[in-house]
């Protein structure tokens, strides 16, 4: 079968899906495989729960004129993407980045959404299966795509750039994240920079903070460059961040002031695309952060800023510096591990102890094998070597009305600690 017939057929199921568990009905199931699992053994189910076709590349499994037979099942939903993003031909903004990569592309999203009917990743949904899920979660009513791009090692970035096509971009900022996979620092800035080669190769147009004077080394001589960091001024952090922009004061309910450079993102791409002043506050104000990124809880007589979802060397400083800075008394950070660190690990953990003895907060707590192993004798640090130990010894801790800095990587799944606190 054509890619031209396959989309066809796509443009009557409208939606895909890559999970038995969450069919809708008369979708187009594609049997992806792992290295723990094989969609080709599920495709009668999906075909059960309601998908009108389902893609496989195992012929055996094909039991009647449903299943399509591919030579292989992602490199099919890749060029279907591609095809269907050709097909709606609209501007696409693509992002990346070390830290800040999700909030950006939120705060872009609900800024343009005031004008545009704009479609952006879900989530983080941002590697070669999430991108072509995005691509193909548009339709003839998006007016912009916004995808995010993730990545873990070099000519990632240059990859997915040749399945979204992107006519607009920027990288938030270049961090020591995925330093195992990158092969260190500069290999992250090499990485990164990809959607930068696309972005000058095509004569797209490129996004930068002018005060980022490394990204406009990246940037090189290009004419195609669109400069902000000018537009609007930080005013307060404590404990949300606010800012001056056009001669009024944006309140917005996002922590830290590594957040103001996202807001700058959103508020020059809302310029450029020509949102109404009003709409650019109205969208920035009212974004109220989730899914454990730098998430003030107020529980039980605490103050807490959640930021679970990842953490790296960079991410980690910038938190701990922002909480450091809050008028707030009787401050407790629980950090955990930072993964993907390779050779670098034991430094990376030995550093972020090190900057937490000298910020004096109340008690600092540690979790994980890598900080276990640098464990020192500071008496306001303690260290558990997992998250049960912390757990089994949390009751000892005697909290009352503390604030609370929660930071750690994906793995180690510290928003459990707010069932504790």
């Amino acid at each position: 079968m054509t890619i031209e017939t396959l989309h066809e057929h796509f443009l009557d199921c409208k939606t895909v899906s890559t999970d038995t568990r969450k069919i809708s009905k008369n979708c187009m199931f594609f049997a992806l495989k792992g290295d723990n699992f094989n969609g080709n053994k599920f495709a009668k189910d999906a075909l059960s729960n309601g998908a009108a076709f389902v893609i496989i590349d195992e012929p055996e499994y094909k039991l009647n004129d449903k299943y399509i037979v591919v030579k292989d099942v992602l490199r099919t939903l890749q060029d279907l993407a591609v095809f269907h993003r050709k097909f709606l031909n609209i501007p696409i903004i693509s992002l990346t980045g070390s830290n800040g990569k999700t909030t950006t592309k939120e705060l872009v999203n609900v800024v343009l959404s005031k004008k545009y009917k704009t479609t952006a990743t879900i989530g983080n949904l941002n590697n070669h299966i999430g991108v072509p899920l995005t691509l193909l979660s548009m339709d003839e009513t998006t007016e912009i795509g916004i995808v995010e791009m993730g990545a873990n090692h070099q000519k990632e970035i240059e990859f997915l750039c040749t399945l979204a096509l992107p006519n607009y971009g920027l990288i938030t900022n270049f961090g020591k994240a995925h330093l195992e996979g990158f092969g260190g620092f500069e290999g992250v800035i090499k990485g990164k920079s990809e959607l930068y080669q696309y972005l000058k190769s095509n004569n797209e147009t490129i996004f930068i903070n002018k005060n980022d004077e490394l990204q406009l080394r990246q940037a090189g001589d290009y004419d195609n460059i669109i400069l902000f960091g000018s537009q609007s001024k930080l005013l307060d952090s404590q404990p949300y961040i606010s800012l001056i922009y056009q001669t009024k004061v944006i309140n917005t309910q996002l922590t830290g002031t590594y957040n103001y450079n996202n807001v700058s993102v959103a508020i020059a791409l809302g310029e450029y695309f020509k949102v109404d002043t009003s709409d650019i506050i109205t969208a920035i104000e009212s974004y109220i952060p989730s899914n454990n990124r730098s998430q003030i809880i107020n529980q039980n007589g605490h103050q807490i800023i959640l930021d679970a979802y990842n953490a790296n060397p960079s991410s980690m400083v910038a938190a701990l510096s922002n909480f450091e800075k809050l008028n707030q008394e009787n401050k407790v950070t629980i950090l955990g591990d930072m993964f993907e660190l390779g050779d670098t690990a034991q430094l990376e953990h030995q550093n972020i102890s090190n900057l937490v003895s000298k910020l004096h907060f109340e008690k600092a707590i540690f979790v994980g094998e890598n900080f276990y192993n640098i464990k020192t004798k500071d008496q306001n640090s303690h260290y558990f070597k997992s998250f049960n130990d912390f757990y089994n010894d949390f009751g000892n801790f005697n909290f009352n009305h503390q604030s609370f800095l929660i930071k750690g990587s994906r793995g180690m799944a510290l928003e459990r600690i707010l069932d504790l606190i």
